[in-house]
């Protein structure tokens, strides 16, 4: 388990990277498709869509309980689809940032939790 005040800042930094997430896909949104209506249903709908779907799966009290695997998958899908699109709206260094920060992040989390859940149980 990770010490108390590495644990509280990697919490932050979740939360801080979700919401980049949903900035990002839509910011790429509004940069997508040919009208006005493309923008705005793509520019609201994507994160929206983002939001929902961690809000029930992903989210700590979230709607559905999930195995951690299906958790994992959520995330990485999340995560990687706002690292698309921040290359896709011309920001190719950003997305390799924001990608790789993501990753680490929720692999510390999820040793951390696990190691948690290990010492609540003995």
């Amino acid at each position: 388990m990770i010490p108390k005040p590495l644990h509280l800042v990697n919490e932050g930094l979740a939360f801080l990277l979700e919401l980049l997430a949903f900035a990002a896909l839509a910011w790429w949104g509004f940069e997508t498709g040919g009208n006005l209506l493309v923008h705005l249903l793509l520019g609201i709908g994507a994160p929206a869509a983002a939001i929902v779907l961690w809000g029930l799966i992903a989210a700590p009290k979230a709607r559905w309980q999930v195995p951690l695997p299906g958790v994992l998958l959520l995330k990485a899908a999340v995560f990687a689809g706002a690292a698309l699109c921040l290359d896709a709206v011309g920001h190719p260094a950003l997305a390799w940032v924001f990608a790789a920060v993501a990753l680490v992040n929720t692999a510390v989390a999820t040793v951390d939790r696990n190691a948690l859940m290990h010492e609540r149980r003995a």
